[in-house]
Order: C-alpha cells, then sequence, then structure tokens
C-alpha cells in the first residue's frame, strides 16, 4: 500500500510498503478515507522533536472505514465510519485515573509512537476510535481532531460572557477555536495573524474582527473597551510578549500553540496585572463532542480548508506550509 513515513527531521517520504498484518485482540483495521496535515506534523518534520521510531506512518487527524476487528471487539463492525483519536495513554498512572489522559506520564501520539493516517490502510486499538455520522463528507470529519483541541482549550480559559477575546494566530488551532467561539459564546470576537489573507478569511467565516498586535487596532475595534483575554495559537515567543503588553489586568491568556524557543519573563508583570498563563494540551473528553458537532459545522469547516490532495503530495505540502503558503486552515490528504 501507499503510506507516507517519517524517517528523520527534513526526511520524509511516500512508499509503497506492507499493509499491516494480523490483528490483535482489541484492534480495528481501517482503510482511510481522509486525513489533515497538522501543525504539529510539520514542527516534527522540522526538528524532529517528537521521533520515537523511525520510519514511521505521519499523520493523526483521520477518519476512515472499519474492515475488519479484532477479537474482544463489540463496539464497531466493518462498515462503520470513524475518526480518530490521536492519543495513545496508558490508563494507569496518576493523571489518566484522575480523568486527565492528555498528561499522562506516558503519553504518545498516533503517527509517533504508531503508525498513522498517511496511508491507505491502518490499525488502532478500538479504545481511539469515534464513530461519525455516515452522511459527513470524510474531508469534515478528518478535522475533528483539531476541534476537539480548540474546544479543549476554550473551556479551559473559561473567558466570562460578553467579555472581549483575541485570537492569535489563524492557523488550524486558531481559526478553529473561533470557529467554535462565534458559535457557542457572546461577546467580540478578535482575530489576528500576519497572514492578512488567512485572517481576513476566518474573521468572515466567524464574524470576527481582524486586527493587529502592533497598530493599535485593537483599541479601535473595542471602541476604548479594555481586552483582558487572549487565546495564543501561535507558539510565536514575540506575539505572547506582545499579547502581555495588549491585554488589560485581570485577564488571561490560554497557550495552545507549539512554542518555539524560551520566554524571557518577569513574574512581576503578571503578579501585579494578575493576569494568568494558561496551558492547554491536545484534549480530554472532548472528542465524541466535536463529533456530534460535526454536521452542523460542516459548511463553514468546508470554507477553511485550504487544498485537497493526494498521498503523493505530501511532501509539497509541508514544504509549502511551513513557507506560510496557505490562504485557509487545513490541507486534507483524500485517500482511497
Amino acid at each position: 500500500m501507499k503510506a507516507v513515513r517519517l524517517y528523520a527531521a527534513g526526511d520524509i517520504r511516500v512508499e509503497h510498503i506492507a499493509r499491516p498484518g494480523s490483528l490483535e485482540p482489541g484492534t480495528v483495521r481501517l482503510k482511510v478515507t481522509a486525513a489533515g496535515i497538522c501543525g504539529s506534523d510539520l514542527h516534527n518534520f522540522r526538528t524532529g522533536q517528537w521521533i520515537s521510531r523511525s520510519p514511521s506512518v505521519a499523520g493523526h487527524e483521520f477518519a476512515g472505514v472499519v474492515t475488519e476487528v479484532g477479537e474482544g471487539v463489540d463496539a464497531f463492525q466493518p462498515g462503520d465510519r470513524v475518526v480518530a483519536d490521536s492519543r495513545v495513554w496508558c490508563g494507569e498512572c496518576q493523571a489518566c485515573l484522575s480523568g486527565r489522559s492528555n498528561v499522562c506520564l506516558h503519553l504518545g501520539f498516533v503517527g509517533e509512537v504508531c503508525d498513522g493516517g498517511f496511508a491507505e490502510e491502518t490499525v488502532l486499538p478500538a479504545r481511539l476510535l469515534v464513530k461519525h455520522d455516515a452522511d459527513l463528507d470524510p474531508a469534515i470529519a478528518a478535522m475533528a481532531e483539531p476541534l476537539a483541541v480548540a474546544l479543549h482549550a476554550i473551556r479551559k480559559q473559561a473567558v466570562p460572557a460578553g467579555e472581549p477575546l483575541l485570537v492569535a494566530g489563524c492557523g488550524p488551532i486558531g481559526g478553529l477555536a473561533a470557529l467554535l467561539l462565534s458559535k457557542t459564546r457572546d461577546g467580540p470576537l478578535l482575530v489576528a495573524d500576519r497572514n492578512a489573507k488567512r485572517a481576513a478569511l476566518v474573521a468572515d467565516v466567524c464574524n470576527a474582527a481582524m486586527v493587529d498586535l502592533y497598530d493599535g487596532s485593537i483599541t479601535t475595534a473595542l471602541r476604548h473597551r479594555p481586552l483582558r483575554h487572549a487565546l495564543d495559537a501561535t507558539g510565536n515567543i514575540g506575539v505572547l510578549s506582545a499579547l502581555l503588553d495588549v491585554l488589560a489586568g485581570g485577564g488571561s491568556v490560554a497557550l495552545v500553540g507549539i512554542g518555539h524557543g524560551k520566554i524571557e519573563l518577569d513574574p512581576n508583570v503578571l503578579v501585579e496585572r494578575e493576569i494568568s498563563l494558561i496551558g492547554c494540551h491536545a484534549f480530554a473528553g472532548e472528542l465524541p463532542e466535536v463529533v456530534a458537532m460535526l454536521p452542523g459545522l460542516a459548511s463553514p469547516l468546508r470554507r477553511l480548508i485550504d487544498a485537497e490532495i493526494g498521498l503523493d503530495e505530501v511532501p509539497a505540502a509541508y514544504e509549502r506550509l511551513l513557507a506560510g503558503n496557505a490562504t485557509g486552515l487545513k490541507t486534507i490528504v483524500r485517500i482511497g
């Protein structure tokens, strides 16, 4: 079968490999239908930070059709359409036992600790699968995983109703967070991104105001109303610093972007202005919730798709996305 495998930083290859072998108990064989390219896929390709096995079939945001179930699997049958949970957790550490599997002591991710979805076929534990509506376009279903990340982040931050909120970074997670915020809360919504076309698209889809962190447009957009809360989906240290400069006291910054570099921070800024930094990692129990939301979000999600490609085009898409050449949020790989 055809698959896209990551060997090392900067080394990703489209190859023909053997299909997965016989199923172990508790596992399910999937024909992959669609997969999304994630910012963390790009980060791992660029840095090799999370490479724990080489080569490994990349991709952790995907949908598929069940073709075979292993011994002991009763919740699925051939023909079921499913999305994959990206997290591989132990279920035994204190974090898992307390319901915090997203911070499992031994947490790994599909596409890294096991083969992922950039392939015609894959095998996963049944516990990682969630059924989706059979009529749903697989390209939309493949966006469930990043939507779960976005939902987890906005819930962690818990901005009071009616308060303005700025989303910095209109990539996949920031843009999807803005979409969910536009559907679930009141209050002014602002978006900012150095890619003006992408920011304009997200602003239009989400009925948000497009602003710049550095030119005073936030003040104009809010008519001098204070901005206390921001969600950073860039991972850019300079952006975080700029956010701390523009936020009024008594607010918060949710950090959901994958960071590059280290921050120099005077903690007195946080203490004296009572600003909270909130770390948001992956998601906990949100995946089934967003799967249920997908039919109602299908129309705006389709507008946010940047491109649809085949497996052969994945390496070139990595280079294009790393160069910042995208006007939409998500590149979808159509498979099968």
